[in-house]
């Protein structure tokens, strides 16, 4: 026989808060890792930290910044970039995401269904056009479409929830870099990676992936507790391969080539450091480029495809 879980055993079985005994919890300071609740915990670059941790790494940051101005050199983010007051990037990436969506359902007329309007068809990643077609403006166009409702929150949510603290964290040109290239990563792995028929793909989580991956950087180069992140991405991975629909090589692609441009931004050596960090952005932009011109010149050797349309709808037939 089994008997039902006692909600007051469990609660006292939970530790105490730190700074509140008498208040049991299951959460904990990303940095030192100590039980606090929620009252005690603040948003951080990365998860959530107590109060004295928050007050601890200001401290460290005047420290490091008065080193910067001893030095020559102005207050500096964590990749080395002027740190901004407050998150812009974000919210504009997140208004043109929003915004591009209801002219498509405008397009559409279709909340539903905005997959019609002309906008997003002439924007989807879809690989005969792209690469046969030599459209190569859907490569980021694709990253700005979302299909359905469900589809453009769930991204407008995590690209809020996850590229604020981020651009804080590195600096507004860092960010930019991060975001579109990520997107770019995101795009080529489906280009090269998939047959020539496969379905159109949109959406900004390609990019959103990448801003993951530059968290796991920062947690590894800043040695942080990595539970939000394990959980974070333990959501993520599962939303991605459990529903339907979701390209999974988008994901990927953004999520790798996040690690590789945050590495190149965090771990570039302090003499010439800006060098260095553009030198390695273009490396991996180079070799990600390279893919989709050589899987284009399979393209245009495995086949040969023209322009057609059908009762309004625009496609390109192919013949092997």
């Amino acid at each position: 026989m089994s008997q039902p879980p006692n909600p007051q055993y469990q609660q006292a079985a939970m530790p105490g808060c730190w700074w509140h005994p008498n208040r049991p919890t299951g959460l904990s300071c990303s940095r030192c890792e100590r039980p606090a609740c929620p009252d005690c915990l603040r948003e951080a670059a990365v998860g959530f930290q107590c109060t004295d941790c928050v007050q601890a790494g200001r401290q460290q940051d005047r420290v490091q910044q008065k080193q910067y101005r001893d030095a020559g050199y102005g207050a500096r983010t964590i990749a080395g970039a002027q740190p901004p007051s407050t998150a812009v990037v974000t919210p504009v990436l997140l208004a043109l995401n929003v915004v591009i969506f209801f002219i498509t359902v405008a397009q559409s007329g279709s909340i539903a269904n905005n997959n019609f309007s002309a906008l997003f068809q002439l924007g989807e990643l879809a690989n005969v056009p792209t690469l046969a077609g030599d459209e190569w403006w859907r490569i980021f166009t694709s990253g700005f479409l979302q299909y359905g409702l469900l589809h453009i929150a769930g991204n407008a949510f995590s690209l809020w929830f996850v590229g604020r603290p981020l651009e804080t964290a590195l600096g507004r040109v860092p960010f930019v870099a991060l975001y579109f290239v990520s997107m770019l990563g995101g795009s080529a792995a489906n280009l090269v990676f998939t047959d020539l028929d496969a379905l159109p793909v949109v959406g900004a989580s390609g990019a959103i992936f990448g801003l993951i991956g530059a968290y796991a950087v920062i947690v590894i180069r800043l040695r942080l507790n990595p539970t939000w992140l394990l959980v974070m991405l333990g959501l993520n991975v599962f939303i991605t391969f459990q529903v339907p629909g979701i390209s999974i090589l988008g994901h990927a692609g953004g999520f790798v080539a996040g690690l590789l441009v945050t590495f190149a931004l965090l771990y570039a050596p302090e003499k010439n450091r800006l060098k260095w960090q553009i030198g390695g952005i273009a490396i991996i932009v180079v070799a990600m480029v390279g893919l989709v011109v050589w899987k284009d010149a399979q393209t245009i050797s495995a086949a040969y495809c023209q322009f057609t349309s059908y009762q309004g709808q625009t496609a390109y037939l192919c013949y092997r």
